[in-house]
């Protein structure tokens, strides 16, 4: 222990006096550099504006006009640059073109590297051969922090090995709007559970030093309160109370800023009214003067011309980058021309911004650089990266994808499968990787199979090699929408012995993945029922970016499994799934519902479950947050405390014995809630405090212990302050509840 605290204490000391050194060098550059130096750091273009060929042509080689390069960085300066406007690039396309940016930098004045970003959502999803992980939503499902970690280390490692040293990414924000768009790309409708993998992955992205060549600077996104989107639409109105905004939808960005993240990037919406571009209370008086934030804050993609074009808050564009600047944004991806440069070079030579608030921004985005350690070497050698597309890479997504799957039904036990039956794999997701994957996958929305993974199964290929090419049989049935051959897929079923229907849906996110109905197209439900005509065991597979609602059809499959969107290995774990190689130990990080007009979470308050009868049953969705089966059984007992009165900034021990009660081993995770039985803002029913997933071998008994103090009670008050007030609190794991105090 004293060894441990000597080299902490060494490594504060020298994590101290380089950021002492860093501020010299950032005061020695600000002031040699002139107003267009300073904006031309703000500014960030897509790569397009600096290739060959037409913006958005997926299909386009993707090649540098070295004019202009040349303009970009001569005559504007310009700071960063993003994405790549096309689909994945191998790593030498990636060397070529980032290289040529840098060479071409070397020439100007004052030789400021240019920060490039990239969208690596679930792996570096824009370069050939690289790993591709589950989606975010499906690693919450693991309800492992160290699988988020694990997934942010080996992206940032192939991201470097791309030659690009930032990732916007981890998504913050709150799946508890199901209709959202952006649903798959979060961790979850719960803020606890969200801020544990959220802080795990900015630890994977950024380690320790950020400036370790194989280590990124993470982008936290979207700060803050994009997803509580009233209709569900993206990029449309947000109405939220002050509380609702601390107590949810700002801990995770909080807690990741504590933990060093050094960028984000802005909401899109508007919060009630006020386009959160324009919002200096937000920007600045909350995230840099409240919670302290030393980096920088870039805009989601034209955003600040949105203030003008779509918002409204702005009679020009030109007022709409005054707003936007002055309310606290560091860095605008305009991104497709210079008129922000334009405009706010102007607007500091006329007085309507100051030089003050373009120093802090430059400051800013100078310390990020600084840190990754871009002023001495902006990429390392591509023959560094020997683990790129490793099989060891590879293993790690499979494990991630092998406990993300959720067993939400699992009826007379029907699963596992045993080998040597006649199987048929059908629905739209059975026989394709774009289901697997999503979007953000080689390209925006992952759509096009032409650049898919080489080598990687689906599940129906993975199906056949667990179970032999003579016993599992593939028919399509549908589309995403439409009948391609559903009697086919009824007259196969008929010759075998189980189905395998997997629904899925089209891969889409942002604008582009806006939908009208909840539920699964209409072609694919029907397939369900003409498969359960059959009177065949019909095992079903969900492979959606968010709860798509199957109600009506869910009573006709004897097992429901919840799959996600679990990348390029998701066929392999399923496939183990369904074959019992693997024991299922997903649980669900969000409430699936069961009706279009019941989308309730689970911390909901008691009024919300009073029915029309004027009991307490109204909350009934298909499966609950936390759910997930297994094909062990486990027994819960014992549960204690250490005391039952909790006083000042005490600690409580809360225990409980977990009993492996099945034949095969298993994983469980055990979930501590907490609920305030009278508080004077109305509580939830319960909240998620705590959770730790074990692993027991059948017969096996463990004991569970988890730490709790007053904070992890508290609430956001009427006077918008955190506070745990005296009175009684339930704690409870299980089935199991205990009742404890707490006085001041």
């Amino acid at each position: 222990m004293i060894k441990k605290l000597i080299v902490a204490s060494l490594l504060f000391q020298f994590l101290a006096t380089f950021a002492q050194d860093n501020e010299k060098r950032i005061d020695e550059i600000l002031k040699q550099m002139t107003l267009e130096e300073k904006v031309g750091q703000m500014t960030q273009v897509t790569l397009d504006v600096i290739s060959k060929g037409q913006p958005f042509d997926e299909k386009k080689k993707q090649e540098i006009n070295e004019a202009g390069l040349k303009e970009a960085i001569h005559t504007y300066k310009i700071g960063s640059i993003l994405n790549t406007g096309t689909h994945t690039l191998t790593r030498d396309e990636w060397y070529t073109i980032i290289g040529k940016i840098h060479q071409e930098n070397k020439t100007s004045r004052l030789k400021i590297p240019v920060l490039y970003g990239i969208d690596a959502i679930h792996g570096a999803n824009y370069t050939v051969g690289a790993t591709l992980f589950p989606q975010e939503l499906a690693l919450a499902a693991t309800w492992q922090p160290a699988y988020a970690e694990k997934m942010g280390q080996i992206t940032a490692y192939e991201v470097r090995a791309s030659a690009i040293p930032w990732n916007f990414s981890p998504v913050l924000d709150l799946g508890r709007q199901p209709l959202w768009s952006r649903f798959f790309e979060t961790f979850g409708e719960d803020q606890y559970l969200a801020t544990q993998m959220g802080n795990a992955a900015v630890l994977g992205y950024q380690g320790t030093n950020m400036g370790h060549p194989e280590r990124v600077a993470a982008c936290l996104k979207h700060y803050v309160g994009y997803s509580n989107s009233k209709s569900g639409k993206d990029r449309t109105p947000i109405q939220m109370s002050e509380r609702e905004l601390r107590e949810l939808y700002l801990q995770t960005f909080k807690s990741a800023i504590e933990k060093g993240a050094m960028t984000v990037m802005i909401n899109s919406s508007e919060i009630n009214g006020t386009p959160v571009h324009a919002s200096h209370r937000i920007l600045t008086q909350i995230l840099k003067d409240e919670l302290k934030f030393k980096g920088f804050a870039v805009t989601d993609w034209e955003d600040i011309i949105m203030l003008h074009t779509v918002h409204r808050v702005a009679a020009t564009e030109k007022e709409a980058v005054k707003i936007a600047v002055n309310a606290g944004v560091d860095m605008s991806m305009v991104p497709l021309n210079y008129s922000f440069f334009k405009h706010l070079v102007e607007l500091v030579n006329e007085g309507q911004v100051p030089m003050s608030r373009i120093d802090d921004a430059v400051r800013r985005i100078l310390r990020v650089k600084l840190q990754l350690g871009l002023f001495t070497k902006t990429h390392e050698e591509k023959s560094y990266y020997t683990k790129f597309g490793s099989a060891e890479f590879a293993n790690a997504s499979y494990q991630a994808a092998l406990e993300c799957v959720t067993l939400c039904k699992n009826q007379n036990n029907i699963l596992p499968l045993k080998k040597g039956k006649k199987i048929l794999v059908t629905g739209v997701g059975g026989n394709t990787l774009n289901c697997l994957n999503g979007a953000w996958t080689h390209t925006w929305q992952g759509v096009d199979s032409t650049y898919n993974t080489k080598g990687k199964k689906t599940i129906f290929q993975a199906m056949q090699e667990l179970g032999g090419k003579e016993n599992v049989f593939f028919v399509q049935g549908t589309s995403f929408d439409k009948d391609v051959n559903i009697a086919k897929a009824v007259e196969k079923a008929k010759e075998v012995d189980y189905i395998v229907l997997c629904l899925g849906e089209i891969p889409a996110t942002e604008k582009v993945g806006d939908i009208e109905d909840l539920s699964y197209p209409a072609a694919q439900l029907n397939l369900a029922k003409a498969l359960a005509a059959a009177g065949k065991p019909v095992i079903t597979i969900l492979l959606s970016s968010r709860p798509r609602l199957f109600t009506e059809v869910e009573p006709m499959f004897s097992a429901v499994i919840n799959a996600y969107w679990p990348g390029d290995e998701g066929g392999r774990a399923l496939a183990a799934t369904l074959y019992g190689d693997n024991n299922p130990s997903g649980k669900l990080p969000y409430t699936y519902p069961k009706y279009s007009g019941s989308l309730v979470t689970y911390d909901h308050k008691l009024s919300e479950k009073r029915d029309k009868d004027f009991g307490f049953n109204a909350f009934n969705p298909l499966y609950e947050f936390g759910h997930g089966l297994s094909y062990t059984s486990f027994e819960y007992t014992a549960m204690s405390v250490s005391k039952n009165l909790l006083k000042g900034n005490e600690k409580i021990q809360v225990s409980i014995q977990v009993k492996n009660t099945g034949a095969v081993e298993g994983k469980e995770v055990v979930q501590l809630y907490y609920r305030d039985q009278f508080a004077s803002i109305t509580p939830s029913v319960k909240k998620l405090v705590r959770f730790e997933k074990i692993s027991l071998k059948p017969g096996e008994t463990k004991t569970v212990r988890f730490e709790i103090e007053a904070k992890d009670l508290a609430f956001v008050g009427a006077d918008l302050k955190w506070i745990t007030e005296p009175g009684k609190f339930d704690l409870m794991i299980g089935k199991s509840s205990i009742e404890i105090s707490y006085e001041e």
